[in-house]
């Protein structure tokens, strides 16, 4: 029988034996349940377009988001216990990275005590922060997330684009993109300091290697300014001299935004984009995020002696910003209309008032308008969706 004490000394054990490190996941899940003495534990990580969970074992079938327990755990970033079809239970147990949900762990026990429920969670930490390091640098990871072959335009800007979600308690950035495998040009990022938000989604000119290229030059000189400290101008100016340096052809629009974690103060500079969406109080306020757009990223910019406009406006306790390429406004419904931004936000807002999470919002609402595309959606499609709560005095 394995105590608390011994249960903890041997996880310890094993943490600290550096050659535990090139162990595979699979083999770690099973060593460390066993130090922790529980009777079996699955990892299970959600597929690029976030249908399926997929087991990182060959032994159990991967199983639905949409209908199945372990789906419901991560839908919800919550705890889900089930009978176990070998008998005992199974808890379902949310796999995290900070706020970036990566799949789901499956604790099966003959029974949920305290102490096992604590372990499991235990476990669930470890498991999210392994897969986070290990699938940087390890194929198997993408391998199994995936369900078809990858392009090459949508396999370079995958390589740059940031987890789809990240946050504190106050704030949180949330994004999804489709075509998965084929993307052209679109692309967002978004990053935190102690201070700030950041957050940009592009639109590169075309739908081809040049475009994926435009886009990824386009979030390096983002971060290469936003790392020196760049205040928003002075970011879209570098944006502006890359692209016109090493692609003087492309140019691609954009959003670049900083939320400032303690006042909710919004900047952003609109350069040729769709504007960004306000909803406050589970309403749209319409137009309220409108300003001059700026021209495009690239050559265009410099041609012109009119220097970047940076807007911003005070944001209110649970407001949500909703920022996207024109391929989701544009996209079809089942009836064959345009979504439109009405029905765009509409979707989101009776998604809040459901109590659905950020990016559950954003993961249902691409599902919805990729199941209303007879064949693929006719351009890319990118959402981001800021939501920002003040701290607590």
């Amino acid at each position: 029988m394995v105590t608390a004490d011994s249960g903890d000394g041997l996880l310890e054990g094993f943490l600290a034996d550096s050659d535990n490190a090139r162990l595979d996941l699979s083999t770690t899940v099973a060593r460390c349940s066993k130090a922790l003495g529980l009777q079996h534990c699955v990892v299970y990580l959600a597929d690029l377009q976030q249908h399926e969970l997929v087991p990182l074992t060959d032994v159990v079938p991967a199983l639905p988001i949409d209908d199945s327990a372990a789906g419901w755990a991560y839908r919800t970033q919550s705890l889900r216990v089930t009978d176990s079809d070998s008998g005992g239970l199974t808890a379902w147990l949310p796999l995290l990275d900070g706020a970036e949900r990566l799949g789901v762990l499956a604790v099966h026990c003959p029974e949920l005590t305290p102490l096992s429920l604590r372990r499991g969670r235990a476990l669930a930490a470890l498991m999210g922060m392994l897969v986070t390091s290990r699938r940087a640098y390890k194929d198997s990871f993408v391998r199994r997330t995936r369900t078809e072959p990858m392009r090459l335009p949508a396999e370079m800007l995958r390589a740059f684009l940031p987890p789809r979600t990240i946050g504190t308690a106050h704030a949180v950035s949330t994004a999804v993109l489709e075509p998965a495998y084929e993307l052209g040009g679109d692309a967002f990022d978004h990053a935190l300091t102690e201070t700030t938000l950041h957050a940009s989604v592009l639109d590169a000119m075309g739908h081809d290697l040049p475009a994926g290229l435009t886009s990824a030059v386009a979030l390096a000189a983002c971060r290469n300014a936003r790392r020196t400290g760049a205040d928003l101008p002075e970011l879209v100016q570098n944006v502006d001299t890359a692209l016109s340096t090493w692609l003087p052809d492309q140019f691609c629009t954009g959003i670049l935004a900083q939320l400032d974690l303690e006042s909710g103060m919004l900047r952003w500079s609109n350069c040729g984009h769709p504007t960004p969406l306000l909803i406050r109080d589970q309403r749209l306020l319409v137009d309220a995020l409108a300003r001059e757009p700026d021209p495009p990223m690239g050559l265009p910019s410099l041609l012109t002696d009119r220097g970047r406009q940076c807007h911003e406006i005070a944001l209110e306790p649970g407001d949500r910003v909703l920022m996207y390429t024109d391929g989701v406004t544009e996209s079809r419904t089942h009836d064959g209309e345009e979504l439109g931004l009405t029905r765009f936000a509409d979707f989101v807002i009776r998604a809040t008032a459901a109590g659905e999470l950020a990016p559950e919002i954003l993961r249902r609402l691409i599902h919805t308008l990729l199941d209303a595309q007879p064949n693929r959606l006719r351009d890319d499609a990118t959402i981001l969706l800021l939501e920002w709560w003040p701290p607590t005095r």
